[in-house]
This record gives C-alpha cells, sequence and structure tokens, in this order.
C-alpha cells in the first residue's frame, strides 16, 4: 500500500507559501507508517515546533494499473475520502534550503489523516467537490477540486508512468489556502460538502 502525494496543486496555497508554480505535478510518498490509527490523537513530534494542518481530497485505487491514459482513469477508483497531510514546515523548510527531500518533514509516524471514504457513484461531478477543515470549530480551509491545477484523472494518469497503481493505495491530492499550524488540545475536524469525514484532537 502507498501513500501518494501531490503537492502545490492549488493556486492560493502555492502564492501563501510563495512556492514556484510548478509545470508538472508534485509528486512524494508517505509510508503507511505515517498513517494515524482511528481514534487515535495526532501527537506534534518533538522534532517540530511548526507543524502544519493540509486538508486533502482523497481518493482509493481499486485495480492494479500501469500507464494509465486519463480518458480511463475513472475506472480505477470508486471511492473519496478526505484526510489530512500532516507537515512539519520548519523542517521542510530546513530540508528544502539545501536541497534535499522532504519525507522526515512528511511521512512521519501519524503525518496522514485517512477519513470515512463514500462511494464515488453517489457524488454528481468529482471535479466539483467542497471540502472544509475546522479548527475548534472555526473554519480555517476551503477548497473545491475545481480549482485543482491538475484533477483526479489528470493525477492518476501522471502517477501511473512511474508507479504501478495497486489496489488500496491513496492519493492525497493536494491542499488549498489556508494552511496553519497545529497546537495541543486542538480539534480538527474534515467536511466533504457537508458530512463530517473526520474529527481528530492534537496532543
Amino acid at each position: 500500500m502507498k501513500l501518494i502525494c501531490i503537492g502545490r496543486n492549488y493556486a492560493e496555497h502555492i502564492e501563501e507559501l510563495k512556492n514556484e508554480r510548478p509545470s508538472d505535478p508534485v509528486v512524494f510518498l508517505k509510508p503507511d507508517t505515517a498513517i494515524l490509527l482511528k481514534k487515535q490523537p495526532f501527537f506534534i513530534p518533538d522534532f517540530s515546533d511548526d507543524v502544519h494542518h493540509e486538508v486533502e481530497v482523497l481518493v482509493k485505487i481499486n485495480k492494479v494499473g500501469k500507464h494509465i491514459d486519463k480518458r480511463f482513469a475513472h475506472k480505477y477508483y470508486d471511492e473519496i475520502g478526505l484526510g489530512i497531510d500532516f507537515t512539519a514546515r520548519d523542517l521542510q523548510s530546513q530540508l528544502k534550503e539545501k536541497g534535499l527531500p522532504w519525507e522526515k518533514a512528511k511521512g512521519f509516524d501519524g503525518a496522514a489523516v485517512i477519513g470515512d471514504w463514500l462511494p464515488k457513484s453517489g457524488i454528481t461531478d468529482v471535479n466539483h467537490i467542497n471540502f472544509s477543515l475546522k479548527k475548534n470549530d472555526i473554519l480555517v480551509q476551503k477548497g473545491n477540486t475545481s480549482h485543482m491545477l491538475w484533477k483526479i484523472d489528470e493525477i492518476i494518469e501522471y502517477i501511473s508512468k512511474y508507479f504501478t497503481l495497486k489496489i488500496g493505495d491513496i492519493i492525497f491530492t493536494g491542499t488549498p489556502s489556508g494552511v496553519g499550524r497545529v497546537n495541543t488540545d486542538d480539534k480538527l475536524t474534515g467536511f466533504l460538502e457537508d458530512k463530517a469525514m473526520f474529527s481528530i484532537t492534537v496532543k
């Protein structure tokens, strides 16, 4: 099982972090040990003083595929979910300055929240899904998949050039603007449309 993540897929998020707009999707991986276990709190790691929440729409792959044309990509998933890509922003900045990989800042234990799943058949248009994150009942992130630079089927086409997709693999499709630091005792609740998909506490 792989967790495949797309960075810099929403223009406003690129601008808020003052990153360069990419010409191709930015791809990185998280190990399966990054998955936060159900009903467990998220513990801020001792190596970071600036962990950020990044809410993202998730896609679960349902069959093996390689070199998938975007015309057929819709056949490779039938569930849509929501999660958080936790990022140790201070550590990530240090690594980026040195031209080093991001994995320590993105793939640490608990850094991947995976909420509930909804059948794709119940979603009118996967390219027009509203999603949001509330921190302590205050809206902090709000997005719509129509604002993605690369849509879900295009992401699947691109990833499958490099990695064989297997059953159970999960794609994190990128975060909108509004990312921010989490603190002890914060409560984070994610929504697809108006449906709560996860709720976690920070320790």
